[in-house]
């Protein structure tokens, strides 16, 4: 499914525009990473795309139809979103908050069914979130939240998923998982776009990059248009070393510590 957003605005107040007239397209079936320093407006284009923020102007479209036109059930059975920080106000247990993701295709009232069991598991087995099942999400670590939300947004079997800075609490070994899942969904056909500020892994996960800053889009394209010395540097305020990884074949960065002294 086909992301496009068209000049987008968007304001939490008057004073000052977080999205200024950004656009943006995702193919389907393909992995793009928005990157960009914080403020950017990474966070608030996820949350336009996902319909939670209604922007002042512009539009959002999946496979080129409007989303201001879908309900939000409808939504939510194309599109997922695993947020930064999210709250949960009830005491579930994991394996209750990977089934809410199975709601959106159940008629009301409805309970669930084998497919649904099998699905919600599937997601649990690729989250690695199994062995959380009967405890409470709020006697979990956030890291392991993270997971659990990874699972509730596949159980959700969207065409779409968004996900805002979702390693943030995550080691080094559920990192590598992680971001393996997402880009496996990518290569399974599901659309997906994520913000992410570890440049170096956003170029081994994402087919296309678009870099942000100061609620514009800067520049959009492959890894290696957008992560340019340059650009990073005029971006971000950071020197930095853009090479090719001889055994990935992907682009990394380096940034240059400064009191550091340069062989």
């Amino acid at each position: 499914m086909r992301i496009e957003a068209r000049n987008l605005s968007f304001a939490y107040s008057e004073s000052s525009l977080a999205l200024n007239d950004v656009s943006l397209e995702v193919p389907s079936g393909s992995a793009s990473a928005l990157i960009g320093p914080n403020g950017s407006g990474k966070s608030t284009l996820l949350r336009v795309i996902s319909g939670v923020l209604r922007p002042q102007s512009g539009a959002v479209f999946l496979d080129g139809d409007p989303i201001a036109r879908r309900s939000t059930r409808d939504l939510a059975r194309h599109l997922a979103m695993v947020e930064q920080e999210r709250a949960m106000g009830f005491d579930f247990l994991v394996r209750e908050v990977v089934a809410l993701g199975r709601i959106p295709h159940r008629a009301r009232f409805a309970g669930q069914t084998q497919a649904d069991v099998q699905t919600i598991r599937h997601a649990m087995e690729l989250a690695d979130v199994c062995a959380l099942a009967n405890r409470s999400i709020h006697a979990i670590s956030g890291g392991e939240r993270q997971r659990v939300y990874l699972a509730l947004a596949l159980a959700q079997e969207p065409a779409v998923l968004l996900l805002d800075e979702p390693t943030t609490h995550l080691d080094l070994r559920h990192q590598t998982e992680f971001m393996s899942i997402v880009r496996q969904q990518a290569t399974e056909g599901m659309t997906v776009l994520i913000a992410i500020h570890d440049l170096t892994v956003a170029a081994q996960v994402a087919d296309r990059m678009a870099l942000m800053g100061d609620g514009q889009m800067i520049v959009a394209g492959t890894p290696g248009d957008v992560l340019t010395a340059e650009n990073i540097e005029s971006t971000f305020g950071v020197r930095a070393i853009v090479g090719i990884h001889p055994e990935l074949g992907s682009t990394y960065v380096l940034p240059k510590l400064a009191g550091r002294r340069e062989a």
